[in-house]
């Protein structure tokens, strides 16, 4: 008898569908998530690597890998997106002598070779991912020694004023479940990376309505995808009642909405060596110290 399915359970399937409908409003609706990218990509001015491939992963219409581009001007980028649509979009931001590559590829199956990048940069993707563990082993595997990821998650305090107002109405999954800070360093240590470094930051975005952050989320693609979802359309009322639930923290005339953004960083470390019989164990000299720049 199989397992049950988690209802927490992200079909890849939904989710691609969910970006390929959002393709043509995702940047208007996107700004928080722009605002995030930006803050990222600020945090590699203290990052000694001179990268030579990129990857952009979950890298929607490619903003991002427009400017890892500019930034690092002689490297080659290669955007990653889950949606086709997404990386259609993308290519309006292609320019003749910054151009990057777009592959369509899950994170948990990516479609490149060993070893072959020096950089993963991601933003806002891990958390439409149900298996991290999964998605890190196979960064690890196409990063080169001593490659870096970067990257930006939701952490379990997002949208929890949504949750709970879900909550009083019934008992389906309407909010994912976004993993701990302290969870996605360990899920680091076991795919191979080291010097995890992470930390996060609570934004509080308001709106003037229910609807209006509704919206924003189906603009952005960020639709619910888990399998615990309720199936079919949500009833009047049922909406009518989160929105009077919610409307209780209502403060200063607007509605917060939390998001919990986890930032993370840490570098890709040489495989164990082999160990000889005896107990020695052989380390070229090469691989003593980090090479970041």
């Amino acid at each position: 008898m199989p397992a049950p399915i988690d209802e927490f359970f992200l079909d890849p399937k939904v989710v691609r569908a969910s970006f390929d409908a959002a393709s043509t409003t995702v940047d208007a609706a996107a700004v928080v998530h722009g605002e995030i990218r930006a803050r990222l990509i600020e945090r590699l001015d203290v990052v000694r690597l001179t990268p030579s491939v990129i990857v952009d992963l979950g890298a929607g219409t490619g903003h991002a890998s427009r400017a890892l581009r500019d930034r690092y001007s002689s490297a080659q980028v290669v955007a990653i997106d889950l949606s086709t649509r997404m990386l259609q979009r993308a290519s309006k931001q292609q320019r003749l002598f910054r151009r990057f590559d777009r592959v369509a590829a899950d994170a948990h199956r990516l479609a490149l070779k060993d070893g072959v990048a020096d950089m993963v940069f991601s933003n806002l993707m891990l958390q439409w991912c149900s298996d991290p563990d999964l998605v890190f082993a196979e960064i690890r595997r196409v990063l080169r020694p001593d490659g870096l990821l970067t990257f930006t998650s939701l952490g379990p305090d997002s949208l929890r004023e949504l949750r709970t107002a879900w909550s009083s109405v019934d008992n389906y999954t309407h909010v994912h479940r976004f993993i701990d800070m302290h969870d996605l360093g360990d899920a680091l240590m076991r795919a191979g990376f080291s010097e995890p470094v992470m930390d996060t930051q609570r934004l509080t975005i308001t709106y003037r309505s229910v609807d209006a952050l509704l919206q924003e989320l189906r603009g952005s693609g960020s639709e619910n995808a888990a399998h615990g979802r309720r199936r079919g359309l949500t009833g009047r009322r049922a909406l009518e009642r989160v929105r009077e639930e919610y409307e209780t923290q209502r403060r200063d005339g607007v509605l917060p909405a939390t998001l919990e953004v986890v930032y993370g960083h840490a570098w890709a470390i040489e495989r164990q060596p082999r160990r000889k019989e005896g107990g020695e164990v052989r380390v070229p000299v090469a691989q003593l110290g980090r090479r970041k720049g």
